[in-house]
């Protein structure tokens, strides 16, 4: 049976989801990194789109919060099954809208349909705990909504990176609106949407506004916002969370950070070098997790260093929906401006260029960079791109020492035949994940998600953590009576 496709660009043709689907007043055209084509024009928010959609917003999340436990988790499960149905429609669709190659597209899709799964569990669950508490009283501590989450979300893996928020948060008994990356609007936000709409999700909780800073600066300042979700730059971290404090709002910032992937002299040098190989370069480095400072122990560096140029002087670059190539586009061209000049920096800067360097339009070779050292960009700064930048150490003290020289990491991997060496350069690393024999780009829906200093500001998505972000303490107590005072 053939399945009925479930996108329909004529609802996002210049229209935003904001209490239905609306006309925008401004509509921009999506572009196919891969081609160059338009795959659709759609609508674009303005910073005065964003306060109906809070006022919306509020006003219909009580009733959600107030919905039997088993309704809510049976929208979550209903979505569950939309993403599966049309799984290989919308996989397509985020390969082409990203720029990805196909099997990140279907690994999008996957998490997709368990970031639902997960969210249905969570209205089942215990809210809350009975404090101690003197005779005659019972007192309570539960976790309630938050009220609405604004949620601003990047280009790069946008389905997972948005819907983690998502789904959770409205899990939780809140509203959403969310402010998708404008070069993904559609599997960062109008998917979503039509997904939970036929799920049954209620009107009014869920709004997609793809725009510019001025739109997220609108959604961080919106008194009727309890809480912002960013996932992005450093840059743009800071002053999101700067405005968020001034208006005393709860903020979770997931900003990436230099993550480093160590490799001591006595690893298995093929796996190695496929390890180094999947962590820089997978979806052309643009991964927040992605293997950014690769240190290799100086007895191996020669040996790894040869596989890895072979391997990058081999793998396919070009339109990744075709199924035939190993890496595809950057997003834009001023993605792929910032990535070769952070490449001809540190070779100006004394680093050795064996591989790549170069692109054509948007497509950038992966490239291999030797003798990277701190103050360079490349050991300095997250390249977000197709980049191994190799540093040697002598010492699993200097290993741990470089290692920790970034400003907080997200995730970090340590690859040894000894575990328990491994293990303990691993308990000394700053980082949010930290990962033995394994690079660094891992992510399995139930774990917190989440890393200290430049990486965001410690919070963490995921699993454990779901219950923790999206909702607070209240307190309540209970009288058979009200008490005689002396008053």
């Amino acid at each position: 049976m053939t399945t009925q496709p479930l996108l329909d660009p004529t609802l996002w043709r210049e229209h935003l989801y904001s209490s239905g689907w609306r006309a925008a007043s401004q509509a921009a055209d999506l572009i196919e990194p891969a081609t160059g084509a338009v795959l659709v024009r759609t609508g674009r928010a303005v910073a005065a789109d964003v306060a109906p959609a809070t006022a919306a917003a509020t006003a219909a999340q009580a009733a959600w919060a107030a919905l039997p436990p088993r309704e809510r988790a049976a929208v979550f499960l209903r979505a569950a099954q939309l993403f599966q149905q049309h799984f290989d429609e919308l996989a397509l669709f985020v390969t082409r809208e990203s720029g990805a190659i196909l099997p990140k597209g279907q690994h999008e899709l996957r998490e997709a349909i368990a970031f639902c799964q997960i969210a249905a569990s969570m209205p089942l669950q215990s809210q809350g705990q009975v404090l101690p508490s003197t005779p005659g009283r019972m007192s309570i501590a539960r976790r309630v909504p938050l009220g609405v989450v604004g949620v601003i979300s990047p280009f790069n893996f946008p389905l997972i990176l948005t819907l983690r928020v998502v789904a959770p948060a409205l899990a939780a008994g809140n509203a959403v609106v969310i402010k998708p990356d404008p070069r993904t609007p559609v599997s960062g936000g109008f998917m979503i949407a039509q997904v939970f709409e036929a799920a049954g999700l209620p009107a009014g909780l869920l709004h997609v506004l793809p725009g510019g800073a001025d739109v997220g600066e609108a959604l961080v300042t919106d008194p009727a916002v309890a809480m912002i979700s960013f996932t992005g730059s450093a840059g743009v971290g800071r002053r999101i969370g700067e405005l968020a404090g001034r208006h005393l709002k709860k903020v979770s910032l997931e900003l990436g950070g230099s993550n480093a992937l160590i490799v001591l002299d006595d690893a298995d040098l093929d796996l190695a070098a496929s390890n180094i190989a999947w962590g820089a370069w997978l979806h052309q480095g643009q991964i927040c997790m992605a293997s950014n400072r690769v240190l290799v122990h100086e007895a191996i560096a020669p040996a790894i260093t040869e596989r890895l140029v072979a391997k990058a002087q081999h793998l396919p670059v070009g339109d990744g929906a075709t199924g035939q190539v190993a890496l595809g586009p950057l997003i834009d061209e001023r993605q792929r401006d910032r990535v070769h000049a952070a490449v001809q920096a540190s070779v100006k800067a004394g680093a050795q260029l064996l591989a790549g360097g170069s692109y054509d339009r948007l497509f950038y070779k992966p490239t291999v960079l030797a003798g990277v050292k701190p103050g360079m960009p490349a050991f300095d700064d997250e390249t977000f791109g197709p980049v191994v930048n190799l540093v040697t150490f002598k010492t699993d003290e200097e290993a741990v020492a470089l290692a920790n020289m970034g400003h907080g990491g997200l995730a970090a991997g340590v690859i040894s035949k000894s575990v328990g060496r491994a293990l303990a350069i691993g308990q000394q690393l700053r980082a949010g994940m930290v990962h033995v024999n394994d690079q660094t780009v891992n992510d399995d829906a139930v774990n917190p998600f989440g890393g200290p200093g430049i990486a965001g500001n410690g919070n963490s998505h995921g699993g454990p953590g779901d219950w923790e972000q999206f909702s607070t303490w209240q307190w309540l107590t209970v009288k058979d009576t009200p008490p005689q005072f002396p008053f």
